[in-house]
């Protein structure tokens, strides 16, 4: 798929970005890069690779599961605009 223009003005108006003439021409030869070494990629054989969870062989050492903190719900919604039920109220943005 040959990227153009529009669709870099396209992706950038859905992500609410203000991007002119000249940026956008960049991000087309820049994200064709992107995409070509990702098809060079997908070109690889790794049959007979296994997948690797991490590159290092180690362990990652956990904390035992417990609360460490109060609860301090009451505190925060103090200073909330707005709150009902123990909830934060919001303006609708989704129509």
């Amino acid at each position: 798929m040959a990227l153009e223009q529009t669709h870099v003005r396209r992706a950038a108006h859905l992500a609410r970005l203000d991007v002119s003439d000249e940026q956008a021409n960049g991000f087309v030869d820049d994200l064709s890069q992107i995409l070509d070494m990702v098809d060079q990629l997908q070109s690889v054989d790794t049959q007979g690779v296994a997948p690797l969870l991490h590159p290092l062989d180690a362990t990652q050492r956990l904390r035992a599961d417990e609360v460490t903190e109060t609860d301090q719900r009451e505190r925060f919604q103090r200073c909330a605009p707005a709150v009902e039920d123990g909830l934060y109220l919001v303006p609708r943005v989704v129509e």
